[in-house]
């Protein structure tokens, strides 16, 4: 059986859940031993619990340069090497212009943009030729919807990120490139459209967001880890600096 990843180790930030939870899980299928961060411990535990043996967890704050350098510490230590890091945490604050408080543009930019920066520029250092980072970005950083400019704008800020970070590490053998999904049935989603509408409204919502799709459905988490599978293996050893939209073709009509 031919496993992309084998022999890979791989870190996946807000791993415990939605599509980092998707991704993780995906990546030990093909074959990587992963390790996943996030706030909480306990689920952490759930999600290492639900993918298997060759998942662990670290509890890390991506905004803190500190917990993610010591982060990836203790991932040398356990597996004696890093060779795929996905940069996957983030959060969406949304209000309209008019609206917006200091509050919510400090805490989007520290999760979605700082988060992303103390993610990638200590795992460089570890990582060895042919090594690959996949950012994490979104539809909206080419086409956000009203009421999102603070989440677009940091989706938008790591993608310009990118196209700077491949230049600086010219000659490395390092691979970093952008994957940015269009709506994913998770459940985040799912209670953000309960809270927005009501719980009995959730299922015909979700029908809805798909129906608008080309593809005529939501993604499933699981098809944003096997493409950012593909993005970390040698299959794609020639492509960095990319933004694979992986959205059904929502943001290209």
């Amino acid at each position: 059986m031919y496993l992309p990843l084998e022999g890979k180790v791989a870190v996946v930030t807000g791993g415990a859940s939605g599509v980092g939870l998707g991704i993780a899980g995906e990546f030990v299928d093909q074959g990587a031993r992963v390790v996943i961060t996030d706030l909480q411990q306990g689920q952490l535990d759930e999600a290492v619990a639900a993918i298997g043996p060759n998942c662990s967890g670290i509890v890390a704050d991506v905004t803190c340069l500190a917990d993610m350098e010591a982060a990836y510490r203790e991932v040398v230590a356990r597996h004696g090497r890093l060779d795929a890091v996905v940069a996957n945490a983030g959060i969406g604050a949304h209000a309209p212009l008019g609206a917006i408080t200091e509050e919510q543009f400090d805490r989007t930019f520290d999760v979605n943009a700082k988060g992303v920066l103390f993610t990638v520029q200590p795992a460089v250092a570890l990582l060895p030729p042919g090594g690959t980072v996949v950012v994490i970005g979104s539809t909206a950083s080419i086409r956000p919807p009203a009421g999102m400019g603070l989440y677009g704008g940091s989706k938008a800020a790591v993608r310009a990120f990118v196209r700077s970070w491949i230049q600086d590490i010219k000659g490395s053998g390092i691979r970093i490139n952008v994957l940015s999904p269009g709506a994913v049935d998770t459940e985040s989603l799912r209670r953000a459209l309960g809270a927005a509408q009501g719980a009995d409204a959730v299922p015909d919502a979700v029908r809805a967001m798909g129906e608008g799709n080309p593809t005529g459905r939501l993604a499933d988490p699981r098809e944003m880890g096997r493409a950012a599978a593909f993005l970390s293996s040698d299959a794609a050893g020639f492509i960095t600096g990319v933004e694979l939209f992986a959205d059904g073709g929502m943001a290209q009509v």
